[in-house]
């Protein structure tokens, strides 16, 4: 072990000479440390050194925020510990340990680490143990801590060896007779005879020869597995084994830890390992819930909570362990969104509007159809919402076809009635040029286009001047571009409708009061916050036509209330749908060209390769190419998948939607909304690898227009989950009822396709239990309304917990 500690001393001297100005180094101490630091610590073997290292805190040093006294201070510590590693006499605290008590056994304290110390820290964990750790994202001791097992084995039923039965998880106490290297299979293994005071049984371990060295004669056993017959007589096969000391057992006889592994990482270790953490550390762990709140939810307290989710005593203690911890990560999620919303709406007052405007009595009368009583109970929240002094933070529900777009309108028509901007933002540039158009076709029936170009339109009766609505896309040329975003900030243009080319720099709004985002779950966090930022805290309607069970949208948008469109337009068709077998492949493909020649389009959805994107597309390219060649070479076919550039992908759906292409083939990218009215027939390879709401997605991309559509499921040979989805989407069409069938049978984590970026982890919590998400959701509100800072001295710890989770996750939703 060497490290150049001359750089270090050099640097640190200067500085004392400087006066602890932190002026020794270009750049400042800390930079410098982290560089030499990280260098060094690459050399260190010795784990107590290390520990010395980390206490000193030269990885992760914080000099810069020190005052002159406390940087003096340290760098006296660091001098020593410089000097007695050049002489090589470092001088290493031992561990205090503490007797146990009647409530934690083998209980310690260490005074020299935290629970945030690296794990390296830990006796046993070298650098290359931590490697494989941190590929598990575990680095320090609190994520030891929080690293659960994903199940547990239930070894606890202790049974003699005359009553085993085959094909059950069962443990006995024994003794060994006999234990030899054997060759087991073709390979050498070890055999041993095993008995108690009513049998003996013979145990094998394939691929295991050392462990007959470990078994001598008369040692007292502990096997758990399952048993088997062979030769019409039991035999235990690779079952977890440990000798019957003086201690805890760790591997068998109990409720035995599966824990999550990576590459060299062995099953026994890790429980080994985590046994060790959790009996030292888990009663160091401060509860940061306030004891109040504690009993009056029945909950365990923290370090109970973590140290029986690891190694319970019996199931009773495991399910009280599993929902304190369920209960943290909802209750900690729920503060977080609460206080995002509190943030926005409280901290800068909004633009209220007056909503009793004669324009959009006017809009509305103008409209071919009638509201449905849905769309009028939401637009009547909108505007409620609206003539508030804080700004809105609303999503709103509603599936393709519901009427969200009109909503959406009448409020920009209002914002432009008080003198306001409005944004309306899609994720796509086709989208936004779908909505564009939709727009302009209401506002002409309202009131008389005075003004037309490609992305500019202006109309007259509807304001006291011509009201102006704009196209703002990445595929208008540069001059004309220039000349939109002039206009938008002098404030000539009223409603500007585009991607998120209205979120870059050069676009500055005049004033900016209601901005409209579409389909959500495309858009992230930095993206909305953006939009925000272009105006004087605007009001933020959030639109999703993917229909989201009330319990998950409480939670993923718990920042915005929640408004729903649960009411189709009457008249609106039911799709036909039917699950295919293999066999009825062909019929498929004949019912699909005999649609093509009445003169209708259809998409074929290629499938889901959740692997990888590029094996996906790969994929498809090859179905494209033998749907073009050998099923339908008569037909126009077109192909989109998600690695093609954006550009490629809006010209080949402008083709489809243009009628140029019969057939669109297609990765599940393709765009929600996309409006195709000629579009009958949706053909979905393997459905059964989708869940429900993607499915119910891809119907809803046909029966657009008058002609009735259909919706074709092929699935080669499906799960049982499999089956029972795609029964449920032949037999139901309401996408809410859909999605709650879906959380159901899926979960949260699959339910969106892609676990939500920077959603802050949760390991023990499942969004499908309703009642402890509202319990949390409810506790939470109850919290803020009488501590929305959480600066109260009791709610100091959680205020420190809430800080590290959402730092950790990130904003989301």
């Amino acid at each position: 072990m060497s490290i150049n500690v001359v750089p270090l001393r050099k640097i640190l001297e200067l500085e004392h000479e400087k006066g602890y100005v932190d002026s020794a180094v270009i750049g400042g101490l800390d930079r410098f440390l982290r560089r030499w630091a990280g260098q060094a610590i690459e050399s260190i073997t010795n784990p107590q050194l290390l520990s010395q290292f980390h206490r000193l805190q030269l990885v992760d040093s914080n000099y810069a925020s020190l005052t002159k006294q406390q940087r003096k201070e340290w760098a006296n510590r660091v001098f020593v510990f410089l000097s007695e590693l050049e002489k090589g006499e470092v001088k290493l605290p031992k561990e205090g340990i503490v007797p146990s008590s009647p409530v934690a056994r083998g209980q310690r304290v260490v005074a020299s680490q935290s629970i945030n110390s690296p794990i390296t820290a830990l006796r046993g964990v070298s650098t290359s143990l931590a490697a494989k750790f941190n590929r598990l994202g575990v680095k320090t001791i609190r994520d030891l801590l929080y690293f659960f097992p994903h199940r547990h084995l239930d070894y606890s039923q202790r049974k003699y060896i005359s009553q085993l039965t085959e094909g059950e998880e069962q443990t006995i106490m024994a003794n060994v007779w006999q234990a030899q290297v054997t060759m087991l299979g073709g390979r050498r293994g070890t055999e041993a005879i095993v008995g108690d005071e009513t049998g003996n049984v013979r145990v094998v371990w394939f691929n295991n020869p050392y462990l007959a060295r470990k078994l001598s004669t008369n040692t007292r056993i502990v096997l758990s597995g399952r048993v088997s017959l062979f030769g019409g007589r039991h035999v235990f096969e690779s079952p977890e084994w440990e000798l019957l000391e003086d201690r805890e057992l760790i591997h068998t006889g109990r409720l035995v830890p599966l824990y999550p592994l990576t590459q060299g990482l062995r099953p026994r270790q890790v429980r080994k390992l985590m046994k060790q953490v959790v009996d030292q550390w888990a009663w160091q762990v401060e509860d940061f819930l306030p004891p109040e709140l504690r009993r009056r939810c029945h909950l365990f307290d923290l370090p109970q909570a973590i140290s029986q989710a690891h190694y319970p005593e019996d199931e009773a203690a495991k399910d009280g362990a599993r929902l304190r911890l369920a209960f943290d990560e909802l209750f900690i999620l729920q503060l977080g969104v609460l206080g995002r919303k509190h943030d926005w709406q409280e901290s800068q007052p909004g633009n209220p509007f007056s909503a009793k405007t004669a324009v959009l009595d006017v809009f509305l009368s103008t409209l071919p159809f009638e509201l449905t009583s849905a769309q009028h109970r939401v637009l009547g929240e909108l505007l409620a919402d609206l003539e508030k002094p804080r700004p809105m933070s609303r999503l709103l529900q509603g599936e393709v076809g519901s009427g969200k777009t009109i909503v959406a309108t009448s409020a920009l028509l209002v914002a432009a009635a008080n003198g306001y901007q409005g944004a309306f933002m899609a994720p796509t540039e086709i989208l936004a040029e779908q909505h564009f158009a939709n727009v302009c076709q209401l506002m002409s029936r309202a009131g008389h286009q005075v003004a037309g170009e490609d992305n500019l339109r202006s109309y007259s009766g509807l304001l006291s001047h011509p009201l102006t609505v704009a196209l703002l896309i990445g595929d208008i040329n540069q001059a004309r571009k220039q000349e939109i975003q002039q206009r938008i900030t002098s404030g000539d243009i009223d409603i500007v409708i585009g991607t998120h080319a209205l979120i870059q720099k050069e676009v500055e709004f005049h004033h900016l009061s209601l901005a409209v985002v579409d389909e959500q779950h495309r858009f992230g966090v930095a993206q909305r916050s953006a939009l925000r930022q272009k105006g004087f805290n605007p009001h933020v309607l959030v639109m999703t036509a993917t229909p989201i069970p009330r319990t998950l949208a409480l939670t993923l948008y718990g920042d915005l209330d929640l408004s729903v469109i649960d009411e189709l337009p009457p008249g609106r068709q039911v799709i036909k749908t039917k699950w295919l077998k293999p066999a009825q492949r062909d019929s498929a493909y004949a019912f699909l060209r005999r649609q093509a020649a009445e003169g209708h389009q259809a998409f074929i959805i290629c499938p889901l390769v959740e692997e990888s994107e590029v094996i996906e597309a790969k994929a498809a390219v090859a179905e494209y190419q033998r749907l073009s060649r050998e099923v339908f070479p008569e037909l126009r076919l077109g192909l989109i998948h998600g690695r093609m550039p954006a550009v490629e992908k809006d010209k080949v759906m402008h083709r489809f939607r243009s009628g140029e292409l019969d057939v669109l083939v297609s990765t599940p990218v393709v765009e929600v909304g996309i409006d195709v009215p000629n579009a009958t027939v949706m053909l979905v390879e393997s459905a059964d690898r989708f869940g429900l709401s993607q499915l119910h997605q891809f119907r809803g991309r046909v029966g657009r227009g008058q002609e009735q559509s259909y919706c074709m499921l092929l699935a080669q040979n499906p799960s049982e989950i499999g089956r029972e989805r795609l029964d449920l989407i032949e037999k139901i069409q309401d996408g809410f009822q859909l999605a709650e069938e879906d959380l159901r049978l899926r979960g949260p984590g699959e339910f969106f396709g892609t676990r939500q970026s920077g959603l802050p982890d949760l390991r023990m919590a499942k969004l499908s239990d309703v009642a402890l998400l509202e319990l949390a959701r409810s506790e939470a509100i109850r919290l803020f309304e009488i501590d929305p800072g959480l600066e109260k001295p009791e709610h100091h710890l959680l205020a420190k917990e809430l800080a590290q989770v959402w730092q950790k996750g990130g904003e989301w939703s």
